[in-house]
């Protein structure tokens, strides 16, 4: 991965996020990090 690409990736997500916040006070992020935080205990109980 260039730089450029990962700039611009890391542009995007920033601008998701902000997006997100200014426009659902944060829901969708709220849901996404309590779902990967569920994923996560589930593959360490499968670890």
């Amino acid at each position: 991965m260039t730089d450029r690409i990962a700039l611009a990736l890391g542009t995007v997500l920033i601008g998701l996020v902000v997006l997100d916040v200014v426009a659902n006070g944060g829901a969708a992020l709220l849901f996404l990090m309590r779902k990967l935080f569920v994923f996560i205990e589930f593959l360490a109980f499968w670890r």
